[in-house]
């Protein structure tokens, strides 16, 4: 029987900064959109990859300290660039894939999110990019 991953220690860097300390929680979605090719004498619809539509959605503490969250985010607000999630913060191998998405576009950055008695988090979604996945 097959045993689910526990992922105690996942990595995730942002512009090549490791926030892996900072992060609570991550969902990197795969998508390209569906285009048909179904032609006359088909008996079903068939479908091809269109464009990538990629997302990684994570959630962050919001720290305001050198090289933490806001001090590597603030500057890639309207931006490309490379976001990297791996699930653990070993060295790159068969069973600790990384995912990276190159080109990724951050829209919004919430600058303050804060609750009376609660530590301050944000909500991030980068957009786009190009997918790779790598096991070496």
């Amino acid at each position: 029987m097959a045993i689910s991953t526990y992922l105690s220690n996942p990595s995730l860097t942002v512009n090549a900064v490791d926030l892996s300390d900072q992060c609570t929680s991550a969902t990197l979605t795969v998508k390209y959109d569906a285009l048909e090719s179904s032609a006359f004498g088909n008996s079903s619809r068939s479908y091809v990859a269109g464009l990538g539509d990629h997302e990684l959605v994570c959630e962050l503490f919001m720290s305001y300290a050198a090289s933490e969250t806001y001090a590597t985010l603030a500057a890639l607000v309207g931006t490309q660039t490379t976001v990297v999630m791996k699930p653990t913060s070993s060295a790159v191998g068969a069973t600790n894939p990384s995912f990276t998405l190159t080109g990724t576009y951050l829209e919004a950055l919430p600058v303050i999110d804060a609750s009376l008695g609660e530590l301050s988090s944000i909500s991030l979604t980068f957009k786009g990019g190009t997918y790779a996945a790598a096991v070496a």
